[in-house]
């Protein structure tokens, strides 16, 4: 994730801590972000002067010889005596904890452990605003892992057809990215058919694909701690005049987005540019969640693009691009890609076909 000839985010962690400060990070996805190492249960320690990465005998050893940019591995015995004992060592009196990750319960705890004062207002906006911009590498990840979903995209065109069902498309969809690559899924796959398709997040069931369905599958790889996420509509045997329609609207609108996607632009500038296409088109009222979000070592991170949001987009980073219409109880159309944005526009990251394909 980072490499030598890039930034070290945890050295530039330690060159904006201020006397007497250090960080502790406890969430998989951070310390994953910070030295390329996943544990589920471990701590890392920042200070001014060295990193220390504490994770306990189910994985010691792979982090020595996995974990990157950290001073020292530690094998994690007892937390509250070693905790304090690199803190105290390093003069803190006062530490950063994680707020949006760290449970209430184990914010309690490191305040009863700890000697020092432990605060929780500050990491989560320091380390989200390295996480924003993705360096090369990362970008390499998640279009390996959007590859892999692209390819059991074109695997499932030849799968669906009228009588299988829902369940069954989602199983064989994920089943091919795990068999092709992807060490985890992105999220749980949505496979849905015929009037299940207005439903933006519905859950697959045994309804069985009838022709003149649309099939709506939102899904995703995960390649080396990195996330993909693609969403494609298709028909099965034929297609109404309303359907291409609508289909055509929300592809117009993704278009759009995609036109307006460029670094120095706000996020919520973004999200009109689809919004107003959908809008024009009479379909407003069934656009019912912003145009995107971003992607990286979580399946969604900043920045969105929602019409809520003021943020201004950077280059580097990665937004997906995802407009939607969804008539209730008869069908709904989404497509989705991933954008790199630049400074002068965008770069499409999903490589699928999206023109109306009927099956």
């Amino acid at each position: 994730m980072i490499m030598a000839e890039e930034i070290n985010s945890i050295s530039v962690l330690k060159s904006g801590l201020q006397k007497f400060e250090a960080y502790i990070v406890s969430s998989t996805e951070n310390i994953r972000y910070l030295t390329d190492f996943s544990l589920d249960d471990g701590y890392l320690i920042i200070t001014d002067k060295k990193a220390y990465l504490f994770a306990d005998g189910r994985y010691i050893e792979a982090a020595e010889n996995e974990a990157k940019n950290c001073d020292e591995i530690v094998l994690l015995k007892k937390a509250s005596e070693q905790l304090n004992e690199i803190l105290k060592n390093a003069g803190v009196s006062r530490v950063y904890t994680e707020g949006e990750k760290l449970s209430v319960a184990d914010f309690q705890s490191l305040k009863k452990w700890l000697e020092c004062e432990v605060k929780s207002e500050k990491t989560d906006d320091e380390i989200k605003a390295l996480r924003r911009v993705k360096s090369q590498e990362e970008k390499s990840r998640i279009i390996a892992a959007q590859r892999i979903a692209e390819r059991a995209f074109e695997h499932i065109l030849t799968f669906i057809r009228e009588g299988v069902t829902e369940n069954e498309i989602r199983l064989e969809l994920e089943y091919f990215m795990l068999k092709n690559g992807a060490e985890d899924l992105s999220f749980k796959t949505i496979a849905l058919s015929g009037r299940n398709t207005s439903m933006p997040h519905g859950v697959p069931t045994d309804k069985k694909v009838e022709k003149g369905d649309f099939v709506t599958m939102d899904y995703g790889a995960m390649v080396k701690g990195y996330h993909s996420d693609m969403t494609r509509t298709v028909a099965v045997g034929f297609v109404r005049e309303k359907q291409i329609e609508i289909y055509n609207t929300v592809l117009a609108a993704q278009q759009a987005c995609y036109e307006a996607v460029k670094a120095g632009i706000s996020c919520k500038d973004a999200d009109a540019a689809a919004r107003q296409v959908i809008e024009e088109a009479g379909y407003g009222q069934f656009f019912t969640h912003s145009t995107g979000h971003g992607v990286g070592i979580d399946i969604h991170e900043a920045p969105n693009l929602s019409p809520r949001s003021e943020l201004i987009l950077k280059a580097g980073d990665v937004v997906t691009d995802e407009p939607g219409i969804y008539i209730p109880g008869v069908f709904g159309v989404r497509i989705e890609d991933m954008l790199y944005v630049t400074e002068d526009g965008c770069e499409n990251l999903t490589k699928a076909e999206k023109s109306l394909i009927v099956l």
